[in-house]
């Protein structure tokens, strides 16, 4: 097989794919007769190939995955004229305190948060697909424990939890706004300040 035809068929299952795919997964194309750099190494090739698009070519935490560019997110969004979710800033708290501090209890964040979270937020993140029960803490009751979920990575363009960004004076809630307004999907909250 040439070069230009692993291109064109890692190309057409990237475009093709409902869901990032592994580099294992791409291998598979080939019945696993080219290695794993190998397939490293054309996918480099292919986001310069694809570099001057209206898509690029991105590594996340699930695998690779064709997106939009976030400058043709202005173009696209006149295609779907649906607004985006909005969250309140209570399920905003939650979420940032899931993704800095996990593995949490409920009990944890309402520590930090000082007031009750309410079982629709937690319910809200789970719908999404953002967190999930990790296990569940050797104690009175044995709280569960949340932490965030691979989509949670894939959603907001990130390989791992290490690419969040540095918490520092202005909070994690307000770290957590701006890198959700940053994400290619764009996503934004209310002005609500209610835990509902």
């Amino acid at each position: 097989m040439t070069e230009t035809e692993v291109l064109r068929v890692l190309e057409a299952a990237l475009l093709c794919a409902d869901a990032p795919l592994p580099v294992a997964s791409l291998r598979s194309l080939f019945e696993d007769a080219i290695s794993a750099d190998d397939v490293r190494r054309y996918l480099a090739t292919l986001q310069l190939d694809w570099q001057d698009r209206g898509l690029e070519l991105v590594s996340l935490a699930g695998g690779w995955r064709f997106q939009s560019r976030p400058d043709m997110q202005r173009y696209l969004g006149r295609l779907n004229p649906e607004k985006p979710p909005r969250y309140s800033r209570a399920v905003l708290e939650t979420l940032a305190i899931v993704a800095w501090r996990q593995p949490v209890t409920r009990g944890d964040i309402e520590d930090i948060r000082g007031v009750t979270v309410s079982t629709q937020i937690i319910r809200t993140l789970e719908d999404r697909g953002w967190i999930e029960v990790l296990g569940y803490r050797d104690a009175p009751g044995r709280p569960a424990l949340l932490g965030t979920t691979r989509r949670f990575l894939e959603d907001l363009g990130l390989r791992a939890l290490d690419e969040l960004p540095a918490l520092d004076a202005e909070g994690a809630e307000q770290a957590m706004d701006a890198l959700l307004l940053d994400t290619p999907e764009e996503i934004s909250r209310s002005d609500e300040t209610a835990d509902s």
